[in-house]
This record gives C-alpha cells, sequence and structure tokens, in this order.
C-alpha cells in the first residue's frame, strides 16, 4: 500500500502543479490541493489508516535538503551590503507579528465573549502570548520552492532567503521566552527566567554548530568526488546523519541544515557542485513532501478555530507585512526589499506546529493546547495555499524572477592536475628590451635572497616591480654569521645586470631571518618585498612562521611567489571573485604588464546561475572600474559562471604562464569553517603563482603544499 501511495501523491501532486503553472500560480500550492484532495478531508484515498508513518521518512529528507539549499542562498558577499537592513527587518517582522496577535487575540476575547470553564483573567492573557509566539515561525519549504522554480535572484531575494533562515531559529528563541514567562505569569514554575533564555540561546548554537560541522565535512569530501553520482551520494548521507544527529539530540535540524548550505556557499573556494547533484534528487521528493503535507490540512479546523482564528491569521499577515516596513523604514533598505517581502514571509507549517506539540506536551500549558491546536492549524491551512501566491508576487514585482538556464564551465580531474607539469625550476632567459632606471632613485623593492634556487627569479620579479615603482632592486640576506663571502649576490646581480639595472645588496647578521626582513623593509621604506616559497620536497615550516612575521609587520605589499617548473611571463591569470580582489592585484599586474609584451586573462568568477545579461554586467564593470583607475592595459576581461573556483582557475591556467591573485584577509576560525582560495588553489595548480598580499587589507595563510 505504501508503494501504491508513492505512486498516487507523485502523478496528483504532479498533475496538480500543472494545472496551477497553467492559471500562473505556484507548484507548491498546486502539491498542497492535490494533497487536500486525496487526503481525508477530500476522498480519503491518502490517510494515517491506509499508509501509516511510512512515508515520515520522506519528510526528513525533504526538510533538510530544503533547509541545505535555503543556506545555498545566504551569500554573505552579496549581504554584507544590507546587513543594517537585514537586522532590523529580521527583528521587526518578528517582534510584529507577536505583539500583533497577542494583542488582536487578547481583544477578540474581550469582545467576543469567549470563554472556557475554569479559567481565569490569567489564562487569556497567557493563551494570547503563546499564540503570539507561535505566529512568528514562517515555513522556508513553500517559499525557496517558488524561489528555484521562478530562478529569481536580486536583493530581495538574498534578503528573504536570509530572514526565512534566521527566522525559525528567532522564533524558537522568542517561543522559550514567552513559555518562560507565561510559566511565571501563571505560577507553574519557581526556574530562574534567565536559566530558559539559555536553555532556548544554547539550542540554536548547537544546531549552528552542528550544521558548521556537517559544511566543513561536506566540503573536504565532496572535493575528492569525480562526478555527479558521487557528490549526491556522499552530499545525501552526510545530510541525513547530520538530520538524525539533530533530532537524537533535540537540536534544529532545520537550522543544522541550513548552516551547512551557508558554509559551504561562503568557502572561498566555493565548490557547488554537491548543491547541483542534490538538485537531481530532489523533485519526487518534494512532490511527495507537500502533498503529504497537504493530505493532513483539515478544512474542519476552520470551523473549530472561529473568530480567533481568523483574528490569529490576519494579524499575523498584518504583523509581518508592517515588520518589514518598519525594518525597512528604520534601516533605510531598498524599496523592493521594504515594500514586498513581507509578501513573502506568509507560509507557515512545519516549526509552528512542532510549536504546537511542545505545548500540548508541556504539563502546565497542556490546557490551552484545545484552543491553540485548531487556531493555529487553521492559520497554516490558509498560509499554505495563499503563501507561496504571496511569495510570487513578491518576487515578480521585485522584478527577480528569470527564466534562463545557468551555464557552467568543465573541469578537470584532480589527477589531470598533479601530472602536469614537472617540479623543476626553471627561468626563461631576459629577451625583452634592457630597462632604463630613473635618475637619483630613493626607494627600493625588497626581496629576500637566500635560497639559490629561487633567488634569480625573485630578482626579476623585483626588478620589475622596481621599474614599475621607480625603484631600485635591494636583495637582502639575513644570516648569522658576520660578513659574507663576496660572491654572496653572484646570482641575483647577474639578473638584474641582464635587465639593465643595478643591485643593492644588504646582508643582516640576524639569528631570526623574519625580523630581519621586516627592518630591512622598514628601514629602506621599501615600495613591496618579494619572497620565494621554497621549492617542492623542501622544508617549508620555516618559510611559513617569515612570512607570517613579515606580512604582519609590513607596510607594504608582499609578494610571495611559488615557482614551479618554466617561469616566465607572457601569458597571465587573474581570477577573480569581485572587484575588491582586483583592487588587491591591480599595481601588481600594472607592473607586469608595463615589461614587454604580455596578455593577461582576467577571469571573473561569478555565480554559477549568473544570466548572459549578469555576465555583460560584470565584465562592463571591471571595464570602467580599471579606466576609473586612469591605467591602460593589455587585458582580456571574460567572466564566467563557475560551480567550483577552484577547478576553473586550473582549467584556465592550462594556456597561461603564470597565475596572479590576491589573498584575502582572514580570521583563524574563518579561514577553519569557509577556507581560502588562495591556499587551495596553490595546492592544486601546476604553474607558476604569484600571491599579493596588501598591508592591513589580508591575512597570511598557510601555503602548505600535499
Amino acid at each position: 500500500m505504501t508503494t501504491l501511495g508513492i505512486a498516487i501523491l507523485l502523478a496528483a501532486g504532479l498533475a496538480a502543479a500543472k494545472i496551477c503553472q497553467k492559471l500562473r500560480l505556484p507548484s507548491v500550492t498546486g502539491y498542497i490541493l492535490a494533497g487536500l484532495l486525496l487526503g481525508p478531508t477530500g476522498i480519503g484515498l491518502i490517510t494515517d489508516k491506509s499508509i501509516g508513518t511510512s512515508l515520515d521518512h520522506f519528510t526528513q529528507i525533504a526538510l533538510m535538503l530544503i533547509a541545505f539549499g535555503i543556506g545555498e542562498h545566504i551569500e554573505l558577499k552579496k549581504l554584507r551590503n544590507h546587513a543594517k537592513s537585514l537586522f532590523y527587518i529580521v527583528i521587526a517582522q518578528s517582534i510584529g507579528p507577536f505583539i500583533l496577535v497577542s494583542l488582536s487575540v487578547y481583544f477578540t476575547i474581550a469582545a467576543t465573549g469567549f470563554s472556557v470553564e475554569g479559567w481565569l483573567h490569567q489564562d487569556y492573557i497567557a493563551l494570547s502570548i503563546l499564540l503570539g509566539a507561535v505566529s512568528i515561525a514562517t515555513a522556508p519549504a513553500a517559499t525557496l520552492l517558488v524561489i528555484k522554480e521562478l530562478k529569481a535572484k536580486g536583493p530581495l531575494t538574498s534578503t528573504l532567503m536570509a530572514v526565512v533562515a534566521i527566522d525559525d531559529g528567532l522564533a524558537v528563541m522568542i517561543f522559550g521566552i514567552a513559555v518562560s514567562i507565561t510559566h511565571k505569569f501563571i505560577g507553574h514554575t519557581d526556574a530562574p527566567f534567565f536559566l530558559s533564555i539559555g536553555n532556548s540561546l544554547l539550542e540554536i548554537f548547537l544546531s549552528i554548530l552542528l550544521g558548521l560541522c556537517c559544511g566543513y565535512a561536506l566540503s573536504i569530501i565532496s572535493g575528492k568526488m569525480n562526478n555527479n553520482a558521487e557528490s549526491m551520494t556522499v552530499g545525501l548521507s552526510i545530510l541525513l546523519l547530520c538530520s538524525e544527529l539533530a533530532i537524537y539530540l533535540h537540536l534544529s535540524s532545520l537550522l543544522a541544515g541550513m548552516t551547512a548550505g551557508f558554509t559551504l556557499i561562503n568557502k572561498a573556494e566555493r565548490d557547488v557542485r554537491i548543491f547541483r547533484a542534490l538538485n537531481h534528487f530532489e523533485p519526487p521528493i518534494y512532490i511527495l513532501f507537500f502533498t503529504l503535507a497537504g493530505t493532513h490540512l483539515d478544512i474542519s479546523a476552520l470551523s473549530a478555530a472561529g473568530s480567533i482564528g481568523l483574528i490569529y491569521f490576519t494579524a499575523r499577515i498584518i504583523g509581518k507585512i508592517l515588520g518589514v516596513h518598519i525594518g525597512g523604514w528604520m534601516s533605510n533598505a531598498m524599496p523592493a526589499v521594504k515594500q514586498y517581502l513581507g509578501y513573502a514571509l506568509l507560509p507557515q507549517a512545519g516549526v509552528a506546529i512542532g510549536l504546537i506539540f511542545l505545548i500540548s506536551s508541556d504539563a502546565p500549558l497542556a490546557q490551552y493546547s484545545a484552543v491553540i491546536t485548531p487556531v493555529v492549524l487553521a492559520g497554516v491551512f490558509l498560509s499554505e495555499l495563499l503563501g507561496p501566491i504571496g511569495a510570487r508576487y513578491a518576487v515578480t514585482k521585485a522584478g527577480e524572477t528569470s527564466t534562463s538556464e545557468p551555464a557552467s564551465p568543465g573541469t578537470n580531474t584532480d589527477e589531470d592536475i598533479r601530472n602536469s607539469g614537472n617540479t623543476s625550476i626553471e627561468l626563461a632567459p631576459w629577451t625583452w628590451q634592457m630597462l632604463t632606471p630613473k635618475k637619483n632613485l630613493q626607494d627600493v623593492v625588497v626581496f629576500g635572497a637566500a635560497n639559490p634556487q629561487t633567488v634569480a627569479g625573485l630578482a626579476r620579479t623585483a626588478t620589475i616591480l622596481a621599474h614599475y615603482f621607480g625603484a631600485i632592486p635591494m636583495a637582502v640576506r639575513v644570516e648569522r654569521r658576520e660578513k659574507l663571502p663576496d660572491e654572496a649576490f653572484h646570482l641575483e646581480k647577474k639578473e638584474v645586470a641582464s635587465m639593465g639595472y643595478p643591485l643593492l645588496t644588504e646582508h643582516i647578521p640576524d639569528h631570526h631571518p623574519a625580523s630581519g626582513l621586516v627592518a630591512a623593509v622598514e628601514y629602506n621604506n621599501a615600495k613591496a618585498v618579494v619572497l620565494g616559497y621554497p621549492p617542492v620536497n623542501s622544508d617549508k615550516s620555516q618559510f611559513q612562521n617569515i612570512l607570517e612575521t613579515v606580512a604582519l609587520h609590513v607596510s607594504c605589499p608582499v609578494v610571495v611567489i611559488r615557482f614551479y617548473g618554466l617561469m616566465h611571463t607572457e601569458r597571465i591569470l587573474v581570477p577573480i571573485t569581485d572587484l575588491d580582489d582586483l583592487a588587491e592585484v591591480f599595481q601588481i599586474v600594472c607592473a607586469l604588464d608595463a615589461i614587454g609584451e604580455h596578455r593577461i586573462q582576467l577571469l571573473y568568477m561569478i555565480s554559477s546561475t549568473a544570466e548572459p545579461k549578469d555576465v555583460m554586467q560584470k565584465e562592463t564593470d571591471v571595464k570602467e572600474w580599471i579606466e576609473h583607475q586612469n591605467k591602460k592595459l593589455n587585458m582580456a576581461i571574460r567572466a564566467v559562471p563557475t560551480i567550483s573556483r577552484v577547478e576553473t582557475i586550473v582549467e584556465y591556467s592550462n594556456k597561461i604562464d603564470l597565475v596572479v591573485m590576491g589573498v584575502t584577509k582572514s580570521s583563524t576560525v574563518h579561514r577553519l569553517f569557509f577556507g581560502s582560495l588562495a591556499s587551495t588553489v596553490t595546492k592544486k595548480l601546476r604553474k607558476p603563482l604569484i600571491l599579493v598580499y596588501n598591508a592591513n587589507k589580508a591575512a597570511p595563510l598557510n601555503y602548505q603544499e600535499k
């Protein structure tokens, strides 16, 4: 019977969705209506007696996939410009319905003369507070499905996804506070008020922590998968394990799933293949979930709820819309967000129903569940039907809908990358014209001259930078001995002379190379400092310490060169994820372009769901930014929708000689959970690589090779 039930739910749900699409209604509305028709309220074909609880597993799977999908839309870079408005809107759209529903229910009870035998005045106040707390919760599942169906994206969509992700966590917390207040109010507890609040906050914290761990595990394991089938299998197994752990530990699986998706999408490497792989698995699960939800809706709840149910539903809608308006006004949010976001927050289902069960299982509050249950179920019934329509209206009016399919480039496997190139270091002979230094040069570009294998390449790079900055290259060697032999700087002098420049040298007798380099850079007021990453198979631990010390204590850019194979610079790849990345490396790229005949390819990696118009706009943004710098560069600009940033860089590096990247500022915790694109590229790329660290803008990375 279970298999037959699945077949009926899938077929009926899909058929109803097609009819709704013809009527320009969201597909999810069709799924719910199909379930309503099949359930006890309709023809009674799908009931608890006929299928029991055998389909509950699909509900858990669907909820985790929905939560994970919501996390994909919460991208910090997109939201950072709206952080202030997001904070005010989240708070206001939570407080709005809480206050409005509580007051409306209380005054409705007083006006209609509603009474329950044995209840005192404080019981009606408690009932009003509890209904107000339940009204905060939203149902992100229906909203997400509408967003996916319309392929919506933009400020309103990003804000909406962040709001629904935060909203349920906030709803649980406020509900916990409301329950504590109610217990105190009706005199059924002596527990400290702060203890109840602390328990709610602890549950939210542990749910987020579980999601972070899940997201981190997904990023490590999925990166080793070779195809979509493996990614889907691994992703589903980890997400379901996360869901079961959350249930076992009495945490929020919804919040944990959202956090896992949030972690993946905000990692610097951003490999979204697992999202795309799971997209192929989701449709039948979603149909089962929403159609099954429809079978549990009961029209009789509408009559049982009476006027209180109608007031609850209406006040909640007004509270959400009004709250968004107030929050948007306080934060000066974008007009589209302020005007339409509230309409997308109407759905209410899973969390609200869960809160009802919590009330009924709480002995002092169980007496209120006889009234609360039909009222909330009536609100759920109406909001699940009207909510998706409201969400569609919001994103359509905001102009954020789309029907185009995303493009994605191919990628190479890790094995192909590891087998390309060789580990020996070679420097192509200088064949360009001799450079002519300016007169009376005072400034310097410092480079470390410790390793004979890399010193010529460092000398060449430092000379190119010195020519651009109007400076002289300076070789610095930090050693314990008091005096160096005459031939100590022979290799670097020869390389610099071949380019037409003189070389300054400085020997610093110091036990600590890092402090010696910092002293040389700061004393000589260097324009830049150039360091060489140690050759493959050599000890890198000392270099890591030197890099961290120098990067944190000098006031000029630090240029780190990772040599690999033949070092030459005719064809340069500059991968970026936003204009801030370009600003990090811009002066270094200009310096390279000023020498000889270079071909520079700027690779702007954008969202995998970007449309052709978005691609063109990004390329235009880069051109305008460069023009604003008053610099002329021989640069080809290409914006590319990207599924995996690392794989995209590796793919495009096949036809270039050198990659130039900036190092973005990040704390240790941030790098732990969100990773570092530059560090990962350093491990996988088999090409010469220049990493640029700008003082006060970036943090040193751990360049440990595999």
